[in-house]
């Protein structure tokens, strides 16, 4: 096929139509007009990287006179196996893998989920996603869910370490302009971008999906020796959108009889309200992302006062929601828990409602249970319904962040 014929195919494309999300034309119409245009920039600039991602997809379907594009490998999720500084990184099998995560990079510059880099580099006309089928809307095809796209920066910012090859510092850059362009005019970051519409358009706290972008925007500005070969520019590009990022944070954090309380796995994305995904992730306030936020918010040197404010409040929450008089055991392979009142552990739950801060369980029947014996009589388990995480938070990480902050005064 000639070039004329390859212009005329990419100019006849249109967007594969998404399922409709909370952030859309009609719902900004809602928002004071001060803050519209804003917005609308942002779902332009969406669409935009969307159509660059299917428009390259078919220039290679083109190319190589394939009518239909070839899905993915299907694999787990992609966790750096060795510490920075590790030797590793300098050997055959990190390069090799270097060459894997940077051919799955998308046009716009995220990762996918869930794909399996031990088939090697991605093939011309192969999807960059697992996730859907040829020819289907894309899904999860750039996103920052099950630590996607933080993960792959961090592995090329430590093989860049190792190696100062020039590939994996174009590809962070790439990535980390990917994060600059996907943040909400509000600070906060969806779950997909470009955005793809349901719960996925939705600031994502589940699975600590915006704490790991805040932590690597705070090892870019921080200096951090893995980044070393960015501009001022983009340093300082990294440090506002952590600013607008925490502040984000600060303010979808919910209030409970005029106290503030704790964080939900999902917000809405325009009024920041508390919001509900799958059957599984419903309205309430989450125990483990809340402890895991506050995690990471007693890191920040010289925090402002709202700040430590939603620290103490957060801790103060951790301190009046916790589980006792219970243990864990196994039954029939499954993990359960047991009411035992003679019990010294300490748990939270992984819910609690948004109005009384008590433990609730989702079933996947659809049922929002008060305890977790109901849930558990009548729905197959396999999800995790309570964590001793935040015992560290209101312990260990409760005594530092404390110190630190008393150091840190005049």
């Amino acid at each position: 096929m000639n070039r004329t014929a390859i212009l005329m195919l990419l100019a006849s494309l249109v967007l594969t139509p998404l399922r409709a999300g909370p952030v859309t034309l009609e719902a900004v119409g809602r928002l004071p007009e001060a803050e519209r245009q804003e917005w609308r920039d942002y779902i332009a600039r969406s669409a935009t990287r969307a159509l660059a991602d299917q428009t390259a997809l078919k220039a290679e379907l083109v190319a190589n006179d394939m009518t239909a594009a070839l899905k993915a490998p299907s694999g787990g999720d992609f966790k750096l196996s060795h510490e920075t500084g590790d030797a590793w990184y300098s050997g055959g099998e990190a390069a090799a893998l270097a060459a894997t995560v940077l051919s799955y990079q998308t046009v716009s510059g995220g990762w996918s989920k869930h794909t399996g880099y031990s088939r090697g580099p991605r093939l011309p006309g192969m999807q960059w996603s697992s996730q859907s089928e040829p020819g289907e809307a894309p899904h999860y095809l750039a996103t920052f869910d099950n630590r996607s796209t933080t993960e792959q920066l961090e592995f090329l910012g430590n093989l860049w370490l190792a190696t100062r090859r020039g590939d994996c510092e174009a590809g962070f850059i790439k990535g980390l302009d990917f994060i600059f362009d996907a943040q909400f005019p509000n600070g906060g970051w969806p779950q997909v971008y470009p955005l793809e519409g349901g719960y996925h358009d939705g600031i994502t706290f589940n699975d600590d999906a915006m704490k790991h972008i805040l932590e690597l925007l705070k090892s870019v500005a921080g200096n951090d020796l893995r980044f070393t070969f960015l501009d001022e520019a983009r340093r300082l590009k990294a440090a506002e959108a952590l600013g607008k990022g925490i502040r984000c944070v600060v303010r979808t954090q919910v209030v409970q009889d005029g106290r503030k309380t704790a964080w939900c796995a999902q917000h809405d994305p325009l009024t920041l309200a508390p919001d509900q995904a799958r059957k599984m992730e419903p309205v309430a306030l989450s125990g483990l992302e809340s402890a895991n936020l506050l995690a990471f918010l007693m890191t920040i040197a010289n925090p402002s006062p709202e700040v430590a404010a939603s620290i103490e409040s957060g801790l103060a929450w951790l301190d009046r929601v916790k589980v006792t008089g219970m243990t864990r055991t196994s039954r029939e392979g499954k993990t359960t828990y047991e009411p035992d009142p003679q019990s010294s552990e300490i748990y939270w739950a992984r819910f609690y409602s948004l109005t009384d801060s008590k433990p609730v369980f989702p079933g996947r029947d659809g049922v929002l249970y008060p305890t977790f014996w109901e849930m558990a009589a009548k729905n197959k388990l396999g999800y995790d319904f309570y964590t001793t995480r935040p015992g560290s938070v209101v312990n260990n990480g409760r005594k530092k962040w404390r110190k630190m902050l008393s150091g840190s005064k005049p």
